[in-house]
């Protein structure tokens, strides 16, 4: 790395922490629907931001968007009970089809958040999720392990 880099490495790292630092704080104080908007306030606390960085910093901070507003992680680094009571509100219903594979209803436009957060629970009986609008399929590596899952997601989502 040249001298040059360096320094831009060193002046652009801190900016980015307090901005990550700012957008968590904004998100936890009010409901925040469109990145538009999160850039505007961001700017009026002087922030240098672009759309492109907001929605990297949204992806890296592990913030999730369901129904219609961003809702930060209680924990930078792993999801917590916390962060899936935040999510119980879009969670409609559970059903199995088959021994692997188990059917988690949303409401609409949720159905990505709350399998983001499935898939960063990193939970050892579950080998995949997809996702559509309103609906999750989550792949179980055993059965065992689904019937494991089911009874984790009822007691998570109280459904």
């Amino acid at each position: 790395m040249n001298m040059h880099n360096a320094r831009t490495f060193m002046h652009t790292d801190p900016a980015q922490h307090d901005r990550r630092s700012a957008i968590l704080r904004i998100l936890r104080g009010s409901p925040v629907r469109r990145q538009a908007e999160l850039v505007a306030l961001l700017r009026r606390e002087g922030h240098t931001v672009t759309q492109s960085s907001i929605s990297r910093d949204l992806r890296d901070l592990g913030v999730l968007k369901a129904a219609g507003r961003y809702l930060p992680p209680t924990d930078e680094d792993s999801r917590t009970l916390d962060d899936f009571s935040a999510l119980r509100q879009f969670v409609r219903g559970i059903d199995t089809a088959g021994d692997h594979l188990t059917v988690l209803r949303t409401t609409i436009g949720a159905a990505q958040s709350v399998a983001i957060a499935l898939d960063k629970a990193d939970w050892d009986e579950v080998a995949g999720t997809i996702s559509g609008d309103d609906t999750i399929f989550i792949a179980t590596r055993s059965s065992t392990g689904q019937r494991a899952l089911v009874a984790r997601l009822r007691d998570l989502f109280r459904i």
